[in-house]
């Protein structure tokens, strides 16, 4: 066929034979191409770090110990056999570069805070040493590859770390990773459907029927409607068979959230590249991670990491309102109020710790130094949670702390006995069988890998390891009982430790300066309005003020004002960052505006509109001038032809009647709920409080509940209604699920069919109930069901 197409040229054809003779492609995986250092003149890779060491080690170690030149001794040792000492210079220069141009850098991550040199030369800021951490799980010198340096940056600044690396290596010797979203179960089907020509109410009625992230295979098996119509529907038959051939393939390409490649040679020369689908100027490879880690490339993960944001804003306004520098990264790990702060369990923001699981588990457990954060960071996940209570028994003595063989005291006895990190596991390996701290990575590895061949040569390898230093046999086969727990569940310390060091962090913040804190949480929580009404409600709690917006005092994002947190003009809907600008500008320039004529006639701006104008008014960005919300917004219908008609606006002359009637409290609030989303100078639900209060379980309470807490799950509520969403059941019976809300908090009540159709008026945002209902948890989170409700 391809001789007929080209018998005009014939020579093409044997042209392309030749090519294709010629094309010979070996890709070579066992090589690694780490990109070089560019070092000083006359200098080695090798020396250069060893200077770096030795001037930062004062910084860290004023007095430097037998263990702390051992350690840094064999570390590097490992380092310069391994061939890595471009890559620990490359992160270095990086993360401190970060740090001197004031962006906040996170601690650590993953097990690279088990070395001491990462530690020193300022890549993490956890002492190994002081928590035990290991530097084989980083680094084994038995299995050399390229160890995994994983860096948190402000999530709004990351941008300028790989710009720096960028400039520092050459655009062309870096550029960030492609990912591949896949094809799901449910869209497979959609897909197949629509090419196949199918009707999409069929093909989505067969879609609905898949499980939500199971694989359609075990779908078919699972869900007896979807076998059925797929044994006796032909159409179904031809969807499903296409739509398993589809799963799991690529169906669109991305840029990586985190991951780049650097190259010491043009990135051309190893892989191909594209540029962002998402249209951006950022270079991409067109091989994911995992392709670029097998050709030896250094792969590297800059993460954002919001926390680490609140930090940055955090200590900027301190610097600016305090005159207070923080040193961040070297804080004193026993702040006083930090405690308290952990032992209070108000966690809200605290990295990591904000669950009502998490903060159920620190009121018993009481924190009195890090390494109780470390241990609730690496215990608190599905499994091991179970070991939290006894834990928490053992610290404070209400059980007998035991081990199975006395030489587990030194390795266990910080935790009590209990065996949490997979650090611990080592050691015991190490200490009571005589491996190597680089067998012992191999040994939780082989575990974790669960291949018998493997796990049966380690088991020997151990027991017999076991026998040989003095433990009998019997003893030995219990010890090895503890590892295949351990390889399930326990965590990686370096990691717990880098974690918990940055709650730390948050957490001291927050005790010490509570408004700046709080401030800067309400500001990275951007339009999430359901987010920002519970921190202001927190604030509130911590006797924080929050103040409305105001044309002459706020600024675009939430500020501090004397104490308070004033709220951002940018926060109140229907106004625009163009119109936000243009007011603080003016307001800048000109000073405070000194009555709501002097604004009008100063800011002329075609974004301010009558909706931005009504907006304004009815939030209270006028109440300081004493401008009246109602008379205003009557006075603005009245002149709105000469406000809003396009001609020449004589403002200045214009009149404004102070009669009509002034503004009811009820309606003031619902416009503050309107365009803030919360309500701001008061609660509706105040003026029936004290009626009820006694009666009603506030409405923070249910957030703590837990089934084995919650009694009868029996309890009255009280609240406004916020809002209203009604769907039909699969009976077809219509439901509600509904938002109420009292000067404590917001929680989703469900209101079933039987009870709607009793009293369906009463449900209507802004009005008040009192609710008969009962808890329900699925999905762990508490969930009321409306028995009765009674207007009030």
């Amino acid at each position: 066929e391809m001789i007929e197409l080209f018998r005009h040229v014939p020579q093409a054809i044997e042209n392309t034979a030749r090519i294709a003779e010629k094309c010979n492609l070996e890709i070579d995986l066992n090589q690694t191409y780490l990109p070089s250092f560019p070092l000083p003149e006359g200098e080695t890779a090798m020396n250069y770090l060893k200077k770096l060491i030795a001037e930062r080690l004062p910084l860290r170690f004023p007095r430097t110990t037998k263990e702390v030149e051992e350690r840094l001794s064999h570390e590097i040792d490992v380092i310069e056999k391994t061939g890595f000492v471009d890559y620990f210079l490359i992160v270095q220069d990086f993360v401190n570069w970060a740090k001197n141009h004031g962006i906040v850098v996170g601690p650590g991550r993953g097990s690279a805070a088990g070395s001491i040199v990462s530690y020193i030369l300022g890549i993490t800021d956890v002492d190994p040493l002081k928590y035990d951490l290991l530097f084989e799980r980083f680094l084994n010198p038995d299995r050399i590859q390229v160890p995994d340096i994983d860096i948190d940056f402000t999530d709004t600044r990351r941008d300028e770390v790989l710009a720096y690396i960028k400039d520092k290596y050459g655009a062309d010797k870096v550029a960030q990773i492609i990912t591949f979203g896949t094809m799901m179960a449910r869209a497979a089907v959609r897909d197949a459907g629509r090419a196949l020509g199918l009707p999409y109410g069929f093909c989505d009625q067969i879609a609905k029927l898949i499980p939500f992230n199971v694989p359609l295979k075990q779908s078919i098996a699972a869900v007896p409607e979807l076998k059925k119509m797929m044994d006796e529907n032909e159409d179904a038959k031809k969807i499903l068979e296409a739509a398993i051939k589809l799963e799991g393939t690529a169906r669109h390409a991305s840029v990586h959230a985190c991951g780049i490649v650097i190259s010491s040679y043009p990135l051309v020369n190893f892989v191909p590249l594209q540029r962002a689908p998402q249209g951006d100027d950022a270079i991409i490879t067109q091989f994911e991670m995992h392709s670029i880690e097998d050709l030896g490339l250094l792969k590297i993960d800059l993460l954002g990491l919001k926390n680490l944001t609140i930090i940055e804003k955090t200590l900027r306004l301190v610097k600016d309102l305090h005159g207070i520098d923080i040193d961040i990264n070297n804080l004193l790990l026993d702040d006083k109020k930090t405690f308290e702060l952990f032992q209070s369990a108000e966690m809200t923001g605290v990295f990591q710790l904000e669950s009502s699981g998490m903060r159920r588990y620190l009121k018993e457990l009481k924190p009195t130094e890090l390494e109780d954060i470390i241990v609730m960071i690496s215990l608190y996940r599905p499994g091991p949670m179970e070991l939290i209570p006894l834990y928490i028994k053992r610290k404070f003595g209400r059980e007998k702390v035991t081990y199975i063989h006395p030489r587990l005291e030194p390795i266990l006895e910080k935790t009590y006995g209990v065996g949490i990190y997979q650090e611990q596991m080592m050691r015991i390996a190490r200490d009571l069988a005589g491996f190597t701290l680089a067998e012992a990575d191999t040994l939780r590895k082989a575990i974790g890998k669960k291949i018998k061949k493997l796990l049966d040569e380690q088991k020997e390898k151990l027991l017999n390891g076991l026998v040989a230093n003095g433990i009998d046999k019997k003893t030995a086969n219990q010890i090895w009982e503890l590892f295949p727990p351990f390889a399930r569940y326990g965590f990686n310390k370096s990691h717990g430790a880098a974690y918990a060091l940055i709650s730390y962090r948050t957490a001291y913040l927050k005790a010490n300066f509570p408004v700046e804190f709080m401030t800067s949480l309400l500001n990275i929580s951007g339009s999430d309005v359901e987010r920002v009404n519970f921190l202001i409600n927190e604030a509130k709690r911590l006797k924080i003020k929050v103040l409305p917006p105001d044309v002459n005092l706020s600024l675009q994002d939430f500020t501090v004002d004397q104490g308070n947190i004033r709220f951002g003009l940018l926060a109140i809907k229907n106004l625009g960052v163009n119109i936000v600008e243009v007011v603080i500008d003016e307001r800048s320039r000109g000073g405070p505006f000194q009555n709501f004529s002097e604004f009008l006639n100063r800011i002329q701006h075609r974004d301010l509109n009558k909706k931005s104008l009504e907006s304004l008014i009815k939030c209270g960005a006028f109440d300081s001038l004493g401008v009246d919300r109602a008379r205003a917004l009557a006075n603005i219908s009245a002149n709105q032809n000469s406000l809003f008609g396009g001609a020449g606006l004589e403002l200045a002359a214009m009149k404004f009647v102070n009669g009509g009637e002034p503004t009811d409290k009820k309606m003031m609030l619902i416009w503050e709920k309107e365009l803030l989303g919360l309500y701001i100078t008061d609660h509706p639900f105040n003026a029936y409080a004290s009626k009820i209060k006694k009666q009603t379980v506030p409405i923070k309470k249910i957030a703590g509940a837990t089934p084995n807490n919650a009694g009868s799950g029996q309890l009255l509520l009280a609240g406004v209604i916020t809002a209203v969403q009604k769907i039909l059941t699969k009976r077809g019976d219509p439901m509600l699920f509904v938002s109420l809300e009292d000067a404590t908090g917001s929680t989703e009540v469900l209101v079933f069919s039987d009870v709607l159709n009793k009293n369906p008026n009463v449900w209507q945002e802004n009005k008040a109930v009192m609710i008969d209902g009962r808890l329900s948890f699925k999905g762990n989170e508490p969930k009321v069901i409306v028995n009765a409700v009674k207007e009030l």
